[in-house]
């Protein structure tokens, strides 16, 4: 029948899942970061931008990740809760459940745009953009473009997974990559040869944006373990407490590294005001900007760990709802060992070549503190970046098995707790490096709580285990 269409995900070897599912939701994710490190390293290398228009980009970038957030406690949450249905048969539950998340998508992305239209000035203050006239400027034009696409980007990242969920996990990468491509083609033509600046920048972006929109809305016509109709298409209060309640922990962990960039970029400013160096004006933008290429490598390897724990999200929900612990304990212990090898091999690269790295977004033609701070700011802000990704990995596999209390605790108490805390106390006692040092400490404390959730979810998940697991993760329950 066609609801048991991804019944394979019960029997297939942990492996294969794992390459089929985790794969493209990998790549799919790098694509979507490198939308905006694209756009930086061009911005960078336009010399009549540079690290004015580095910093501004630094300023709006967390702007986005607010529209991501959004975007992802939809799709994922969504995406959890339709594999979860379809492993219990429930078809007709996960056909309104994604009707209703196409429809908050819509209304939730038109929301947002306009609240940035309309308060844009103190929402580029909030993040530091008025750290020079010539940044703000920059941040100005950029974001009033980028503004413009939300609806398109929003739309994209959180049909995504919900793509994913009904077996075509390749579709999804496929559509992203074709925005991605559209940004990588455009950018150069629009900053170097038309010469417009931060808005070629976003435009190119927003164009991309729209065509992986685009893909989306063809593929939900053509979807194959569902088929949606026009009543699909409604609020049902129900589902949407149900898959917003899964996709809570996804929202918290974006929405809360916002909070934590304005915490790190408002202290970047304060901190930087009082250097020796950087409190020059000359090179009052440089610690923003820079610190906002480094968080970009960093979202590099982020998206790889939420790629591996996201892609597992379709995997993990049938097998629990079909009643398979030993399978989804088998796939949490594949999960954490290709989160600890794939952000081991990143550490190194940022460790052993951050001149490297710094000298495509345009080192050569900026000051030697330019450089200096980027390779400090490299070595040690990313320097627990295995634990980092470790504890984003375990905490969204926890999403995925309903345990969204815990997995909201344990993102809560990284990002807010201790990424605001952080950033803001040490360097009244160390100055900007203080503020480096924050970041790798977060993680290290943040690790001791998922190494604790790590372990009872291990307990939980044993065949023999008594009946310990949520309710919500025993089947999806019928509508009341």
């Amino acid at each position: 029948m066609q609801q048991k269409s991804n019944a394979f995900l019960e029997t297939e070897k942990i492996g294969r899942l794992m390459q089929k599912y985790a794969v493209p939701c990998v790549i799919s994710l790098v694509v979507a970061a490198l939308y905006n490190i694209i756009d930086q390293i061009f911005i960078a290398n336009a010399d009549y931008l540079g690290s004015y228009g580095n910093a501004a980009n630094t300023v709006v970038f967390p702007l986005t990740v607010v529209a991501l957030a959004i975007a992802m406690m939809l799709g994922d949450g969504c995406c959890a809760f339709v594999s979860i249905a379809l492993g219990s048969g429930q078809r007709e539950q996960a056909q309104r459940s994604i009707g209703s998340a196409v429809v908050l998508c819509v209304g939730s992305s038109l929301l947002l745009a306009a609240v940035y239209l309309l308060f844009q000035q103190p929402i580029l203050a909030l993040f530091g953009g008025k750290v020079n006239a010539e940044t703000y400027a920059c941040a100005q034009e950029y974001f009033f473009w980028i503004t413009l696409g939300v609806p398109f980007y929003m739309f994209g990242q959180a049909m995504n997974p919900v793509i994913r969920s009904d077996g075509s996990p390749k579709f999804a990468m496929a559509a992203t990559l074709a925005g991605a491509a559209v940004n990588l083609i455009l950018d150069p033509i629009f900053i170097f040869a038309f010469r417009w600046g931060m808005m070629g920048a976003a435009l190119a972006t927003v164009l991309g944006q729209i065509l992986t929109a685009a893909l989306s809305v063809w593929y939900l016509r053509h979807m194959k373990t569902v088929t949606l109709q026009k009543n699909s298409f409604g609020l049902s209060r129900g589902l949407i407490k149900r898959f917003l309640t899964l996709g809570t922990a996804s929202f918290l962990s974006q929405i809360s590294l916002v909070v934590s960039m304005a915490a790190v970029q408002n202290m970047c400013t304060k901190y930087g005001a009082l250097d020796p160096v950087f409190g020059q004006p000359a090179y009052a933008q440089i610690p923003l900007a820079v610190l906002g290429i480094v968080m970009k490598f960093f979202q590099i390897a982020i998206s790889v760990s939420v790629g591996l724990a996201a892609g597992c999200i379709p995997v993990v929900g049938y097998n629990i709802g079909a009643g398979r612990r030993d399978r989804a304990r088998a796939l949490f212990s594949h999960l954490l060992a290709a989160e600890a090898a794939v952000s081991a091999v990143a550490l190194l690269i940022v460790e052993l070549f951050p001149r490297q790295l710094i000298g495509i977004f345009g080192a050569a033609q900026e000051s030697a503190y330019y450089t200096e701070f980027a390779v400090k700011c490299f070595r040690i802000y990313l320097c627990m970046m295995v634990l980092a990704t470790v504890n984003k990995g375990a905490f969204i596999y926890l999403q995925a098995l309903g345990r969204a209390a815990a997995a909201t605790i344990g993102s809560l108490t990284r990002e807010v707790v201790l990424g605001v805390a952080l950033p803001i106390l040490l360097p009244r006692f160390f100055g900007l490096d203080g503020l480096l040092y924050s970041f790798p400490l977060a993680d290290a404390l943040t690790f001791v709580i998922t190494v604790c959730l790590i372990r009872k979810t291990y307990r939980a998940l044993r065949a023999d285990a008594p009946a310990g697991l949520p309710r919500r993760e025993r089947g999806v329950p019928q509508e009341s």
